[in-house]
C-alpha cells in the first residue's frame, strides 16, 4: 500500500474474561491430549461472574478430573485475589461435555466408511484458513500486532514476578503505527489498560506503566515527543475479569493470528485437537506464508486454503505476495505445492502436533513466537523453496 497510513491492533491479558476462556480450552486438550494423543477435542467454554461452564464435544482415552485442571488454570492467570469474584478455589463450574458425533468421526478417521469418497483422515469440517507474513519485524509479523503483544507479555510477567502488588490480571493493549510506503516508521499511539487493585492510584499505575512496560516493550526509535500514551484512560479498572464481563472461547481470533492485518477465514483456535483444520491449517498458512518471506521470495505473503468435511485434500490453495514477490508467483505456487502438503493428515505430521502444546499458544497469539514446541515458526523450508522455484 503506497502512501502514508496509520495501522492499528490490539492483544489481550491472560485474565482477560476471553482469554481466561480459551486457556480453560486449551489446558482442557492439553489434559486430553498428554495421556492420548488421538483424543478428539472440541471444547468450548463460557464464564462470567463466578460461574464456569464447559461444553462441546470430546472422544479420548484420557481420565482427569475436570474440575481440578479448570481451577489450575485459573488459578495460575492469577485469580486468587480476595478482591476477586472470580477466584479459581469458589467458581461453580458446569461441565457439558459429550462424544463426538460418530457422523463427523467417520469423515476424520482414516478409514472407509459408508459415503465416503476414502479412506484416508479428513478435515474435520469445512472451511477456509489463512496464514501470513511479512518482514516488519523480526518474528516476520506485523508491527502493530507484535508491539501490542510485546506490552501485555511484559505486564503480565512483571504481575507474576510481583513487581507490583496492585496488577491484575485483566488487562487490554493497542498500539497504533504510521506507515510510509507500506514500511512501519512511528508509533503514533499506546494504550495500556491493566485491571488494578483499589488501593492503586492513577499516578502510581501511569508512572510505573510508562517506565516498566512502554520503555521496556517499544523500541526508542518508533516513539516520538507527539506519540500519545493513554494509560487506563477510564481513570479506574477495579472491576474487571469475568466479574466485569462474560468471555467466550474463541472471540478473540484476530488478536489470535495477525491483529487485522491479513484476512481470517472465521473459525476459532482453542479447544481444537489437530483434526480440526481451523487450527491446524491457519498453523500451516503461517509456516507456508515464513518460510517464503524468509526465503527472500517475498517481502509480504498470504496463503489460504480451503477444505471439504471428510475430505483429505483441500478444495484450493492460493498464494498473495501483494507485489512484492522476487519471483513470479506461479513458481511459487509450484513451489510451495512440491515442498508442502496440505492434506490434514500431512499437516498434523509435519507440525508434529498430536502433542500437549496448545496451552503455549493461547496468549499473546499464536503466531510470532520461538518456543521450541511451536513447530509452524520454524524456516527450515527455505532452501527447499529457493530450489524449488529456479
Amino acid at each position: 500500500m503506497a502512501g502514508k497510513y496509520i495501522f492499528s491492533s490490539e492483544s489481550v491479558g491472560e485474565g482477560h474474561p476471553d482469554k481466561v476462556a480459551d486457556t480453560i480450552s486449551d489446558t482442557i486438550l492439553d489434559a486430553c491430549l498428554s495421556q492420548d494423543k488421538h483424543s478428539r477435542v472440541a471444547c468450548e467454554t463460557f464464564v462470567k461472574s463466578n460461574v464456569v461452564c464447559v461444553g462441546g464435544e470430546i472422544t479420548t482415552k484420557a481420565r482427569f478430573d475436570y474440575e481440578d485442571v479448570i481451577r489450575k488454570a485459573i488459578r495460575d492467570i492469577g485469580y486468587i485475589n480476595d478482591d476477586d469474584i472470580f477466584h479459581a478455589d469458589k467458581v461453580f463450574i458446569n461441565n457439558y461435555l459429550t462424544a463426538q458425533s460418530p457422523d463427523i468421526a467417520q469423515g476424520v478417521d482414516a478409514r472407509k466408511a459408508s459415503g465416503k469418497a476414502t479412506a484416508e483422515q479428513g478435515a474435520g469440517d469445512q472451511g477456509l484458513m489463512f496464514g501470513y507474513a511479512c518482514d516488519e519485524t523480526t518474528e516476520l509479523m506485523p508491527a502493530p500486532i507484535m508491539y501490542s503483544h510485546r506490552l501485555g507479555r511484559q505486564l503480565t510477567k512483571l504481575r507474576k514476578a510481583g513487581k507490583a502488588l496492585w496488577l491484575r490480571p485483566d488487562a487490554k493493549t493497542q498500539v497504533s503505527v504510521l506507515y510510509d510506503n507500506g514500511k512501519p516508521v512511528k508509533v503514533t499511539s499506546v494504550v495500556v489498560s491493566t485491571q488494578h487493585a483499589a488501593s492503586a492510584s492513577n499516578k502510581t499505575i501511569r508512572d510505573f506503566i510508562n517506565k516498566h512496560v512502554i520503555g521496556k516493550v517499544i523500541p526508542k526509535k518508533m516513539l516520538g515527543n507527539d506519540t500519545q500514551i493513554l494509560i487506563n484512560p477510564t481513570g479506574r479498572f477495579v472491576t474487571g475479569g469475568p466479574e466485569g464481563d462474560s468471555g467466550l472461547t474463541g472471540r478473540k481470533i484476530i488478536v489470535d493470528t495477525y491483529g487485522g492485518v491479513g484476512r481470517h477465514g472465521g473459525g476459532a483456535f482453542s479447544g481444537k485437537d489437530p483434526s480440526k483444520v481451523d487450527r491446524s491449517a491457519a498453523y500451516m498458512g503461517r509456516y507456508v506464508a515464513k518460510n517464503i518471506v524468509a526465503a527472500g521470495l517475498a517481502s509480504r505473503c498470504e496463503v489460504q486454503f480451503a477444505y471439504a468435511i471428510g475430505y483429505p485434500k483441500p478444495v484450493s490453495v492460493h498464494v498473495d505476495t501483494f507485489g512484492t514477490n522476487a519471483v513470479s508467483e506461479a513458481k511459487i505456487i509450484r513451489a510451495v505445492k512440491k515442498v508442502f502438503s496440505f492434506k490434514p493428515a500431512d499437516i498434523v505430521k509435519q507440525l508434529n502436533l498430536l502433542r500437549p502444546i496448545y496451552l503455549h499458544t493461547t496468549n499473546y497469539g499464536h503466531f510470532g513466537k520461538t518456543h521450541k514446541d511451536i513447530t509452524w515458526e520454524k524456516v527450515n523450508k527455505v532452501t527447499a523453496l529457493k530450489r524449488a522455484v529456479k
